[in-house]
């Protein structure tokens, strides 16, 4: 499922959109963390933790899922409103992708390229990797890339 996330920035004089670097970085910051399991502490101490279903980047409203109360309860879905966030804390481990790119490069010597600030790699100029898997490429290159990928996911979480 694709993220699609709302960036709302002050007009400028000609009446356009304008973001500084620092705003989008954040916005794109908090928007790496949908669909991850996070923990939110509120203003008042209590601890929600949950997957980020959404969020909303103007007053920093969270819609969560699977959630875990300060009570312990479990819950489907909780809202929590911009004003009682405190702090949002990411309970996964970042994806190494670089790791990924030295393990794809022992399979695919020299033909493994990795564009880590945008988030994925290229393996033979045709099979694109993000931490999801392939998402673009097909027949055997590609499917040797998702076997390798499998592997690695599977080592990271120590199965």
């Amino acid at each position: 499922m694709g993220k699609v996330i709302r960036l709302i920035a002050p007009k400028n004089t000609s009446g356009l959109m304008e973001m500084s670097v620092a705003e989008r970085r954040y916005v794109n910051e908090v928007a790496s963390l949908i669909d991850r399991n996070i923990m939110v502490v509120t203003t008042d101490n209590k601890v929600y933790t949950g997957t980020l279903l959404g969020v909303n980047t103007e007053n920093l409203s969270l819609v969560l899922g699977n959630v875990k109360d300060p009570e312990g309860k479990m819950i489907p879905k909780v809202v929590i409103g911009g004003s009682m966030v405190a702090k949002i804390l990411s309970v996964e481990k970042a994806f190494d992708l670089a790791g990924l790119a030295e393990r794809l490069e022992r399979v695919f010597p020299r033909m493994v390229k990795l564009y880590e600030k945008e988030g994925f790699i290229w393996v033979m100029d045709r099979v694109k990797v993000t931490e999801q898997g392939v998402t673009e490429g097909s027949g055997p290159a590609a499917e040797r890339v998702q076997k390798v990928y499998s592997q690695f996911i599977s080592e990271m979480r120590g199965e």
